[in-house]
């Protein structure tokens, strides 16, 4: 007895339904089969050997910052599973990495802890894809940080001056607002105002001497033998 196969058109429409319904089964099968085996590849591509673990590990304790000059900050997660929110630091942040988590199920984590106490989570291999970019291992900021230390000690000994000299209250008070009193000498006001930008000596009438102390801001300080007279103000800076 010889059996038809689906290989040609069938006479019996019946018959030929039928094979049209095995081949879809049979391929769905295949299709599935496919995608178990791919997601068996996939998984077994992401585990991490212990060597690799360890390299990820020994950013523990150790600080980062944010590139500020890029206006995108990387996303970090608020619990350490794939689909948990998200949120953006901002740019001028900084983080401690302080545990890898997940390491015992190879399914690790970065757990960081923000300069402003927040914590977040960020996988290893997101946290690679922006180092050196958006994640720096240098403050970026440190120059600019050691300047406005170093302005604000200079500061407190311009202030702690004028506080130490035997004047009045309003004359201290105007000093430390930079708004000079008549009658200081070149010296106290070199404290009370720093250098000038410019000085310019004009020849006065006999004996007097008089000099422009020209500020970045405009200002002008107009001394008499030495001594504060008057104050101008320039139109352009």
């Amino acid at each position: 007895m010889k059996y038809r196969t689906c290989n040609r058109a069938c006479p019996d429409d019946r018959f030929g339904n039928f094979c049209a319904r095995a081949r879809r089964v049979l391929g769905a099968a295949a299709l599935g089969l496919a995608l178990i085996f791919a997601a068996g590849a996939i998984s077994a591509a992401d585990r991490y050997t212990d060597k690799q673990l360890d390299a990820l590990e020994a950013r523990v304790g150790k600080m980062f910052w944010l590139n500020p000059a890029l206006e995108r900050t990387p996303s970090f997660l608020a619990e350490p599973r794939p689909n948990a929110a998200t949120f953006q630091p901002s740019s001028k942040a900084s983080f401690e990495i302080t545990e890898l988590t997940g390491r015992a199920a190879m399914d690790p984590y970065y757990k960081v802890k923000f300069d402003s106490g927040k914590i977040g989570y960020i996988r290893p291999d997101a946290f690679l894809d922006e180092f050196n970019a958006a994640i720096l291992s240098v403050d970026p900021l440190a120059n600019d940080k050691k300047l406005a230390e170093e302005q604000s000690v200079e500061e407190k000994k311009r202030v702690d001056w004028i506080n130490s000299q035997p004047w009045s209250p309003q004359v201290k008070q105007a000093a430390i607002r930079k708004q000079p009193t008549p009658g200081l000498n070149a010296g106290e006001l070199k404290r009370v105002m720093g250098a000038p930008r410019r000085v310019t000596k004009v020849r006065g009438t006999g004996k007097t001497s008089e000099e422009h102390w020209f500020y970045p801001d405009g200002l002008v300080l107009i001394l008499n033998n030495g001594l504060l007279s008057r104050i101008d103000k320039t139109a352009n800076p």
